[in-house]
C-alpha cells in the first residue's frame, strides 16, 4: 500500500475511536496486533496483543476514563505513521482531570494496524489515577476535583 493509504487507514483508525466503534475498529487492526501503552499506577499500561486484548484495553477504557482524542498531525514514511496529538479526560475512580500531548507510532501493513506504541505524558495520567493520601490523622483527604493533574 501507498504511504498515502496508509496514513488514511490510520485516519479511520482514529475516526472509528472518535465514533465508539468497536467492530470497526476491529476491522482496521490485525488479528496479531500489538498496542503498547508504557506507564506504571496507570489502568491502561502494559502490551495489549490480538483482537482479544484490544477488546479488553477498550472496556478497561471504557470503565476507568473518560477522555477527548485529537490527532493533530500525521506524519509518514513507509510503513511508519507517526500522530502528533493531544487529549484531555477524566479518570472516573478519582475524578480527576487531565491534558496529555501524545505521539502514536503505528505501523501498517496490507491495510492493517499491526502495532501501536504511545508516547504519552505517563506522568500526568498516573497523577490523574491516584487516590489522594489521608492526613495525618486518618481522615480522608478533602475533595480536590477541581485541581488539574498536569
Amino acid at each position: 500500500m501507498s504511504t498515502d493509504e496508509n496514513v488514511q487507514t490510520v485516519k479511520n483508525f482514529f475516526a472509528a475511536i472518535g465514533r465508539g466503534d468497536k467492530e470497526g475498529l476491529l476491522a482496521l487492526v490485525a488479528d496479531d496486533i500489538e498496542w503498547i501503552i508504557p506507564g506504571e499506577d496507570w489502568p491502561l499500561a502494559g502490551t495489549h496483543r490480538g483482537h482479544a486484548g484490544l477488546e479488553d484495553l477498550l472496556a478497561t477504557a471504557s470503565s476507568s476514563i473518560e477522555t477527548s482524542t485529537e490527532p493533530r498531525e500525521f506524519v509518514a514514511q513507509g510503513d511508519r505513521v507517526l500522530v502528533v496529538g493531544f487529549a484531555t479526560g477524566r479518570i472516573k475512580a478519582t475524578n480527576r482531570s487531565f491534558e496529555d500531548d501524545w505521539i502514536f507510532a503505528i505501523t501498517v501493513r496490507d491495510g492493517k494496524l499491526t502495532n501501536i506504541r504511545e508516547y504519552v505524558d505517563t506522568q500526568a495520567l498516573a497523577r490523574a489515577a491516584a487516590l489522594p493520601e489521608p492526613d495525618i490523622a486518618g481522615n480522608p483527604p478533602e475533595d480536590r476535583s477541581d485541581l488539574r493533574a498536569s
